[in-house]
């Protein structure tokens, strides 16, 4: 499992645009985000970098 920390996300809408790009990225990724705290979870075949990378092109942050 991915753990990452996003930055930015303010609202649903922002969530669903995260796990869209991750579910792009790996269409058979789980993920599961909790807003309030920006953390991401995934589980899939993405590596760390490729997943930061997807997040990234959202307009994202991410930490770690």
């Amino acid at each position: 499992m991915i753990t990452l920390e996003v930055e930015g996300m303010t609202c649903q809408g922002c969530v669903q645009s995260v796990e869209r790009a991750l579910k792009k990225a790996d269409p058979t990724a789980e993920v599961a985000i909790d807003l309030a705290s920006g953390r991401v979870e995934l589980k899939g075949a993405l590596t760390p970098d490729a997943a930061k990378a997807a997040i990234e092109a959202t307009g994202f942050d991410v930490k770690n």
